[in-house]
């Protein structure tokens, strides 16, 4: 089945009188979500950092692009799917690391309702270090839909040791090291309520259930939150150099990924030091203000990467800024805010909505504008637009 069925599958719906309970369109699940999600919750995701400039430039770059239509192609079957590292995915879109997720869902298990999407539509999950469920319970729920963990280096080396090797007794597929984000940045909407809801002992799950983690709490989580909180502040944050890429590497034999990367000669630098992909991302204008749209850093990061592959994420908001950033070279594109959206309103079927909209869309602007097949979109498809 197309992806682009799912307007036919609403449309034959509707015959019988049954319309959708979900929005279609991001602008209103953005303005639902606010209406579902407590406010500090709904302000920890929608908000930026600064004045949010970079995060509104993120979403505004993708409207100086514009996709060339070309006609008598019969695109009648379109072919999505796509080799990353070794696995065969029936589309390029996966779900980027959210910290908050788990508080995204009204029920407080995000994380799960997220993975169980995961397993439901065949777009694989990045599981952030920052979960209310363990990531063994996490992956548990992923069904064949493969996952990913992305690390937070702790500063302690056995605690990412351990995290590491957690994550592949549990199947996931690949490690992704975030690198910007071993300080929060500085961000207005949370510090105006004093929200930071780590602090708070939320989304700390797989810290509370580690072994090398607990082992130097003089108290259990369980008897004394305020304690172990203390802990996690003191491992939180390791301000990686690059002489730390070996060490990193030598964690796991699993798929290295690095994120963060914006600028050409850090990823010629970490594919020379032995990463197997890149994760081109401002972490979507959330932790530096003042800096350049991620979809503008990713051509010159993608000929860098020289055939590596190169994930993407920031200001995703449509299927037609997957298209495009697909055009520009990424092998995989991260939803991120839309889906959180769409947990808070609905759960796992709301997170399934919101991506087989997206997917819906990219197919059905890929048959519309004649681009048969995910290779066919290269940067000659697109046009700048004035």
């Amino acid at each position: 089945m197309a992806f682009g069925d799912y307007q036919l599958e609403i449309y034959l719906q509707g015959l019988s009188g049954i319309v959708p309970t979900m929005p279609m369109a991001y602008a209103d699940w953005e303005a639902k979500a606010e209406a579902a999600m407590p406010p500090s919750v709904y302000s920890y995701v929608a908000g930026g950092a600064g004045d949010e400039r970079t995060q509104r430039v993120n979403r505004t770059a993708f409207d100086q692009w514009g996709l060339m239509p070309r006609m008598f192609v019969g695109a009648k079957e379109r072919d999505l799917t796509v080799e990353l590292f070794g696995l065969r995915l029936p589309s390029p879109v996966f779900m980027a690391p959210i910290g908050v997720i788990g508080i995204c869902a009204q029920d407080g298990h995000g994380d799960l309702a997220t993975a169980k999407a995961a397993a439901r539509t065949g777009v694989p999950m990045v599981v952030s270090t920052l979960t209310e469920d363990p990531l063994e319970d996490v992956a548990a729920e992923f069904g064949d839909t493969p996952g990913f963990f992305q690390l937070y280096t702790p500063t302690d080396k056995d605690l990412a040791a351990s995290l590491v090797q957690r994550a592949e007794a549990a199947g996931y597929k690949g490690i992704i090291v975030t690198l910007d984000t071993w300080i929060p940045g500085w961000r207005p909407r949370d510090l105006s309520t004093s929200n930071f809801p780590q602090l708070r002992g939320r989304c700390l799950a797989n810290y509370f259930s580690d072994p090398v983690f607990r082992a130097g709490l003089s108290q259990p989580p369980e008897e004394n939150l305020q304690g172990a909180v203390l802990h996690w502040v003191s491992l939180f944050g390791n301000p990686l150099t690059w002489d730390d890429l070996p060490w990193l590497r030598s964690l796991t034999k699993l798929p290295l990924i690095v994120k963060g990367i914006c600028h050409p000669d850090d990823a010629r630098r970490a594919k020379d030091g032995g990463v197997d992909g890149i994760y081109c991302s401002n972490h979507g204008g959330r932790q530096a203000n003042g800096g350049i749209p991620a979809i503008d850093c990713l051509p010159a990061v993608v000929e860098a990467a020289d055939g590596m592959p190169v994930l993407f994420d920031s200001g995703i908001r449509s299927g037609a800024d997957i298209v495009k950033a697909l055009a520009l070279g990424a092998t995989a594109v991260g939803i991120g805010r839309p889906y959180a959206y769409g947990l808070a309103l609905g759960g796992v079927d709301g997170v399934v909505h919101v991506l087989r909209s997206l997917l819906a869309e990219a197919d059905l602007i890929m048959a519309v504008d004649g681009y048969p097949t995910r290779k066919d979109l290269t940067p000659e498809a697109l046009r700048r637009v004035e």
